[in-house]
């Protein structure tokens, strides 16, 4: 028992403190031949990341010339955090440009201000045409608003590829997702605090964070409907406790054709 509380006491005070870049493959039929090889880098959750580590954070994104930044929410949010953390955000140099949804930690009107300030264009239950057959949708906070899956994909193409952004993934659970191939989500922080990285209690023995247990801790998931939902630990960290076993994360997603 000593022997494993001092591996995650370790563990929570070296690798966990390190931010992992995740690259994911996501091979799907509805990916068109021009799109195969599209690259998209997702950060949320990023919460108490300092300044100065946000900004380490675009220089190794930019190492990996992202074609597409997207954005999940909870972000620093007291006094002028928003606007300094978009800002240093705006440094990612994205050849589609930036785009991002609010969380239940964020002003979204702050945010969306700070977004707008610095290019960066905010979705709120609406959508956009990124290239041709790749439609991007946003939904707000199903916490502090009202998010509508089905408005936020409304001028989707029949034969688009349709990526839809969350922060809450419990919104694929409790609405219509058949029009919807991917949705990319944050929120529950890889459970935060684990053992090993496989039982979270904060979400398998709490409502607190989502109602749905362990089933979008991390990783690859289900909607209620059967589209993939892809789920990241979040960037930053909260200032009360460090993480264990719950690596936090940039994401990194390559689209294929097949």
């Amino acid at each position: 028992m000593l022997a494993v509380i001092g591996v995650h006491i370790v563990s929570a005070f070296t690798l966990d403190r390190q931010i992992q870049y995740l690259e994911v493959s996501y091979p799907s039929s509805k990916v068109s031949e021009a799109l195969s090889g599209y690259t998209i880098a997702f950060v949320t959750d990023t919460h108490a990341l300092p300044a100065e580590e946000l900004r380490k954070v675009v220089g190794r994104i930019n190492e990996y010339a992202p074609n597409l930044l997207l954005l999940g929410g909870d972000f620093p949010s007291l006094g002028d955090a928003p606007a300094r953390s978009m800002e240093i955000l705006s440094g990612v140099h994205a050849s589609d440009g930036i785009y991002g949804v609010e969380g239940n930690h964020d002003n979204w009107e702050a945010l969306f201000d700070a977004m707008e300030k610095h290019g960066i264009i905010p979705l709120s239950n609406n959508g956009v045409s990124i290239r041709e057959q790749f439609y991007l949708a946003g939904v707000e906070d199903l916490w502090n608003r009202s998010p509508d899956i089905a408005r936020a994909t409304e001028g989707a193409g029949e034969d688009d590829f349709v990526l839809l952004l969350s922060h809450n993934p419990d919104v694929t659970m409790k609405q219509d997702t058949t029009n919807v191939d991917l949705v990319l989500c944050g929120h529950t922080h890889g459970g935060y605090v684990t053992l090993f990285g496989f039982l979270a209690p904060a979400l398998a023995w709490s409502e607190d964070i989502t109602e749905y247990g362990q089933r979008f801790m991390s990783g690859w998931a289900k909607s209620r409907d059967g589209a993939d939902v892809f789920v990241s630990n979040g960037t930053g960290y909260l200032t009360v406790m460090p993480r264990v076993f719950a690596r936090p994360q940039v994401i990194l997603i390559t689209l294929e054709h097949i």
